[in-house]
């Protein structure tokens, strides 16, 4: 529990605060409705980011510790502050032509219509986070280097075919081209370039890691570089935090449009998920769970598709959330009894070598 301290204290201040937001406009009544809607969203953040405490505990239980306090630490901030609140300003604003500060005070005085600024340019958001996020799956799918295979031999056949050159770029630009049918005609080019820019980031992201990092590892791809932390693992986490989040943040809007409780209700739940990271690094749960890593990857590829899926049809958040938690279920169930054949044959292992 010492992991989780912290975020049972933010959870305590968040709630005070939600409470004390409540209470000032509708008094008692509204500080109840502060508060429980406050715990909603973030029960609501805690499942659609569960597999993004997996997959951030993948990469830094191999970073020094000098780094991973810097993603725990800055990175926090960047996620609360960062992704929950200024990024959707910053859409609202460029969409409305309005200054940061001109659209705070519409957020606090006409949620409806800030609400509805930012759902206008969901299509926009769904491209570049569901190509991104698309990008991190596929790249895991094709890594003919993993050590085990969740699917068996069909797995390890498709993860030969990364040895085909951007391969997981060809398909995601694919992807991109055909979701292009579920928008309006008008939208297709802002669609468009948001999903390049999506596709384009994590390239980016790739050639920075492999800049900085070039004597130690000349060729090593995005997947092999992020891993050893440094600035390019920071800033590939991060725009991966950030295609997580503003989904959530969408979905907060089908709950409530008061931006001051939401904020705080993704708050809590941002913690929680960092908390989780902090405890599947320490405790090493991905080397015990050896499939978790991958139902975890496995959620972010269908949570990609539903994200472009988004573009024309509405798909409840809970819907998103249970399919998360559905394989991380599956790849926990499946670790236990990879690690009950394991001991199985460690044990006859062993009565073969006393015979």
């Amino acid at each position: 529990m010492k992991h989780f301290k912290f975020s049972f204290l933010v959870t305590a201040v968040c709630l005070v605060a939600a409470g004390w937001w409540g209470y000032e406009h509708s008094g008692m009544a509204g500080a109840l409705t502060g508060i429980s809607i406050a715990a909603i969203l973030a029960v609501m953040e805690v499942s659609l980011s569960f597999d993004n405490a997996v997959v951030n505990a993948s990469v830094l239980k191999t970073w020094d510790e000098r780094w991973q306090k810097l993603f725990l630490g800055v990175g926090i901030i960047i996620a609360v502050f960062g992704m929950r609140l200024l990024f959707p300003l910053v859409i609202v604003a460029v969409a409305a032509n309005l200054g940061l500060a001109d659209v705070w005070n519409l957020a606090l005085t006409d949620p409806k219509q800030y609400s509805a600024h930012l759902t206008a340019h969901h299509a926009e958001v769904a491209a570049f986070g569901g190509m991104f996020l698309l990008l991190v799956f596929l790249n895991f799918l094709f890594d003919d280097e993993k050590e085990h295979h969740w699917l068996g031999r069909l797995e390890e056949k498709i993860g030969a075919l990364g040895r085909v050159s951007s391969i997981a770029v060809m398909i995601s630009i694919g992807a991109l081209m055909t979701s292009l049918s579920l928008v309006e005609e008008a939208q297709k080019m802002v669609v468009l370039m948001s999903g390049l820019w999506g596709i384009l980031i994590y390239v980016g992201v790739d050639a920075v890691s492999a800049l900085l990092e070039k004597d130690e590892d000349d060729g090593a791809n995005v997947g092999d570089l992020v891993k050893k932390g440094g600035i390019g693992g920071f800033l590939y986490l991060e725009v991966l935090d950030a295609s997580f989040s503003f989904d959530g943040v969408i979905g907060a809007f089908a709950i409530t449009t008061d931006v001051v409780i939401i904020m705080l209700g993704l708050a809590i739940g941002a913690m929680f998920v960092r908390s989780l990271t902090v405890f599947l690094v320490k405790k090493g749960t991905l080397d015990e769970f050896v499939y978790l890593e991958h139902g975890a990857h496995y959620a972010i590829g269908i949570l990609a598709v539903i994200m472009l899926a988004s573009m024309k049809f509405h798909i409840p958040e809970v819907f998103t959330g249970l399919v998360g938690v559905a394989f991380i279920v599956a790849s926990l169930w499946s670790s236990v009894r990879y690690k009950k054949v394991q001991q199985a044959l460690d044990v006859r292992e062993a009565v073969k070598e006393i015979a």
